[in-house]
């Protein structure tokens, strides 16, 4: 009997082992349903994941986002710290299924000196408690979508995001643990708070949060620090101070700088006094007043300037490198054909007052052009649109406008037609007696033609001013133009400066007409970018408009009537008109692939990395076919023998990132390594930060950065 009951119970104790390796051998076979094709990014890789095989109707599962940052790179907890922004997940779930919030592991503290930040390196996963609704079919799938999202940094930081799916088999409940995924879950749920505080209590007073927390003392050999749930409450790298009183922990931390919270509570994370970190809340009694940042008495840095000295000091450089950079854009060639007629403006002649008014007229006109395009960047950077400094010359559009209005002005002062002529008796009565709305236009077309030139001290301020708000970024801006103004505004005002110029008289006319071959230079030119943008057909197109455009302004100079007049203008807009086909937008014809015998390669940010890590260094010139400078650059210094020698000798693999036609990839390259406008230049070296070299390109600069790097007999580098 008793041997019976034994093999009956063996029977059974066999029978409950089959059926539950039957259930754990469906789920297996179900398994594949719940995986997810991870997505790669930015600098990271990342899918939806469960921590079991099934869900339950009605019972809470743990589903979590994986992240798996590439090295040294990492994002950011519930409160970034001093900078980045927490990771989100927008859930797109079945009707009926609800989502919790993201339970945050406690994370690192990410040294950036002077600042710090909070946040996540490696492989991690953020889980979030999932319920299916009760009624939900047994057997019938359940497919659930998020859109992440998440700044990842290193030297420079990215957006980044994915839009993931999971599909889950749905069982009647007691899902087996995905053993793929445990350790990582086990992980998070480790490094998660293991308690909460009991007694805590705060109090602010003098820009300080005084935190005490009774019951508790630190743990041997563990550092006592909080991290506050709330960010802009307390500054994330100044140093707290920790102190025992008995049988409770009073922490002291500096109020930040730049105060963002507004109630008067803390709440977070204390490590140190567990072996698990605890979890606090505690209302503060007291005035909440803004801290002196990281420079307070007792922080961390305290020799440092703090972070409002930097940003004064950063604003204030940005402002005088701008103004001086706005009066060296006066030597750039693509503004002197405008900047003649100020010249010729001068010469004329005329009363103090007069000038002083123009002067002042064509500043105007120049410090508002910068601040609207200026405006329009930002505007458009808000609207998530890519693009730079120099905006205007990526368009085809306003190029050939530029171009056909260059070469109007050519055939005023070559003296085919006077502009006069083209206007009714009023308004060009009215045009005259207000030399200040032409000194203003003026002013307007010098600005917009010259801010892509890039000079030195420019770009690194207009770099900093579109990191900053509107008002500081306007304010760069503004000092842009000021400088360029500068000089013409100090002639208008001290007019005894140019009575060295020659008395007014025959020679004029002939100056006037010496002027107008800068005009038809700058006309080829813009010719020549807009045949890189839109293709040769371009110069087809527009030299047939310039052809109408040339016959209609020699009419202009021959009739006598209104009506004929009015004719010749016709026939002028009619060239606008016909030219209008190259400034349509296209694919740019930019070949991707290099020519025989071309040492450039197409710029590629995953191909700079590669080359990096198997110890090539790589050379990037960010150019522009409207960049004069850029063009310059390149046929002086970089195109010469020597300097390619010295490429060669050294191995380094030189590409060309062209911004001639709008980029988001170049201008996302740019924003990283603070740069807005071109040419900037960059060599990057395996194992070195990355070196941005002057606008202004000598051999010597060159071969001082090649200097640094080992030398190679292998030849010139191979793409």
């Amino acid at each position: 009997m008793q041997a019976t009951v034994a093999r009956t119970g063996t029977r059974s104790a066999a029978t409950s082992w089959l059926a539950v390796a039957l259930v754990a051998f469906v789920l297996a076979l179900a398994c594949p349903l719940s995986l997810a094709q991870p997505v790669r990014s930015d600098h990271a890789e990342s899918e939806l994941i469960a921590r079991d095989l099934a869900l339950a109707p009605g019972e809470p599962a743990i589903i979590g986002l994986r992240i798996k940052h590439d090295p040294k790179w990492h994002t950011y907890w519930i409160n970034p710290g001093d900078s980045g922004m927490p990771t989100t997940i927008l859930w797109k779930l079945p009707p009926g299924t609800k989502a919790g919030p993201i339970q945050w592991p406690v994370p690192e503290r990410i040294p950036v000196p002077p600042l710090l930040n909070h946040g996540y390196e490696g492989e991690i996963v953020l889980p979030v408690e999932i319920v299916l609704p009760r009624d939900w079919p047994v057997g019938q799938n359940a497919r659930l979508a998020a859109r992440a999202d998440w700044l990842i940094c290193k030297d420079v930081c990215i957006p980044g995001g994915a839009d993931l799916t999971l599909t889950m088999p749905v069982a009647a409940g007691g899902a087996a643990p995905n053993l793929k995924w445990k350790p990582l879950f086990d992980a998070a749920f480790t490094a998660m708070p293991g308690g909460k505080v009991q007694g805590a209590s705060a109090k602010t007073e003098n820009a300080v949060i005084t935190l005490t927390i009774e019951g508790a003392k630190p743990v041997a050999g563990r550092e006592v620090y909080v991290l506050p749930t709330v960010e802009g409450l307390v500054e994330p790298a100044a140093k707290q101070e920790v102190r025992t009183e008995g049988e409770r922990t009073v922490i002291t931390m500096a109020v930040a700088k730049q105060l963002a919270a507004t109630e008067p509570r803390i709440a977070g994370v204390v490590v140190g006094l567990a072996d698990r970190a605890l979890t606090f809340e505690a209302t503060m009694p007291g005035k909440l007043v803004a801290g002196r940042g990281i420079d307070m008495p007792g922080a961390e840095h305290g020799k440092s300037a703090g972070p409002a000295a930097s940003s004064d000091l950063s604003i204030a450089l940005a402002l005088v490198f701008a103004f001086f950079g706005g009066m060296i854009l006066n030597l750039m060639p693509c503004v002197f054909p405008i900047l003649s007629l100020k010249v010729l403006g001068f010469a004329r002649g005329g009363t103090g007052t007069a000038m002083r008014i123009n002067g002042a007229a064509f500043a105007i006109g120049v410090i508002a052009s910068f601040l609207a395009l200026a405006g329009m960047l930002l505007a458009l950077r808000a609207a998530g649109d890519a693009v730079g400094w120099g905006f205007q010359l990526q368009s085809p559009a306003v190029v050939t406008l530029l171009a056909l209005l260059f070469f109007i002005l050519g055939l005023n002062l070559s003296g085919v037609f006077e502009f006069g002529a083209m206007l009714p008796g009023s308004l060009a009565g009215a045009t005259a007696k207000h030399p200040a709305a032409d000194s203003f236009l003026s002013g307007v077309l010098a600005a917009v033609v010259a801010s892509p030139c890039t000079a030195p001290f420019m770009g690194a301020a207009l770099g900093y001013a579109v990191t900053q708000s509107a008002a500081a970024a306007l304010l760069v801006f503004g000092a842009l133009g000021l400088g360029m103004a500068a000089p013409y505004l100090a002639l208008a005002w001290f007019p005894a400066w140019l009575k060295k110029l020659p008395r007014p008289g025959p020679w004029l006319s002939t100056f006037k007409q010496v002027l107008a071959f800068p005009m038809y230079a700058t006309v080829v030119w813009l010719t020549w970018v807009l045949s890189l943008q839109v293709g040769a057909d371009a110069v087809v197109w527009i030299g047939a408009a310039m052809v109408i455009i040339g016959f209609g302004a020699w009419w202009i100079g021959q009739a006598s009537g209104t009506a004929g007049r009015l004719v010749a203008v016709a026939i002028m807009v009619a060239g606008v008109v016909t030219a209008w086909p190259s400034g349509e937008s296209s694919a740019n014809p930019t070949k991707d692939t290099k020519a025989a015998g071309e040492v450039w390669n197409a710029y590629s940010k995953s191909d700079i990395e590669a080359l990096v890590a198997t110890g090539t260094p790589v050379f990037v010139d960010f150019t522009a076919a409207w960049c004069v400078t850029c063009q310059v650059n390149k046929k002086v210094v970089l195109e010469t023998r020597t300097v390619q020698k010295a490429f060669a000798d050294r191995g380094v693999t030189l590409m060309r990132a062209d911004w001639t036609r709008r980029d988001p990839a170049i201008t996302a390259a740019l924003a990283e390594l603070g740069r807005n406008g071109v040419p900037v230049y960059v060599l990057y070296a395996p194992g070195k930060p990355a070196v941005v070299l002057p606008e202004i390109l000598t051999e010597g600069i060159i071969m001082d950065a090649l200097a640094a790097l080992p030398a190679t007999t292998s030849g010139p580098a191979k793409s």
